[in-house]
């Protein structure tokens, strides 16, 4: 694939948002073609979002839709509904806005891209999900998309960890 300057074409697709994402994870021409769905799950990437930039990927290589990219019928096997403990972990950054106005913006990014990827790790080395990225923080999910008997401990593992009371 030839040099692509991934920012102009998010924004192409009308994706924009996630420049800083993309550029945070150090996602550029190199890597595009191996992003899979997982991955952009992963990074807490809505599934329309997903669907969108995988298509676009597919479209940019010349390829035909992949079969883990193409669309999943899917048949109900029961006809009850299940339930499930699921647990919640949210973390954010203290003071990150005061922190903001004193950090260059590229430092900033440097920051926070480290201090995502040690969120990220923390959850994710305990069997959580990041279900979404809030600026300067993470919403997680432990009992999804598996279900775990010890969620709720795994959660508070992850808290522990992320402040610095737990090592994994």
């Amino acid at each position: 694939m030839q040099s692509l300057e991934v920012g102009a074409w998010l924004e192409g697709l009308g994706l924009g948002q996630y420049q800083a994402l993309f550029s945070d994870q150090a996602i550029d021409s190199d890597v595009l073609p191996d992003l899979t769905d997982d991955d952009l799950a992963r990074l807490g990437v809505p599934l329309g979002h997903r669907k969108k930039l995988l298509r676009a990927i597919d479209d940019l290589l010349g390829r035909e839709a992949t079969e883990k990219h193409a669309p999943v019928k899917f048949a109900r096997t029961r006809t009850d509904a299940e339930r499930r403990q699921l647990t919640v972990l949210i973390c954010d950054m203290v003071e990150s806005t005061d922190l903001a106005s004193k950090l260059d913006p590229e430092e900033l990014r440097r920051v926070m891209g480290v201090y995502l990827d040690a969120c990220v790790n923390a959850v994710t080395s305990l069997g959580g999900f990041i279900a979404r990225y809030t600026g300067d923080g993470i919403v997680a999910y432990f009992g999804y998309p598996a279900a775990l008997e010890d969620a709720a401990e795994r959660a508070v593992r992850a808290g522990l960890a992320l402040s610095g009371l737990y090592q994994i």
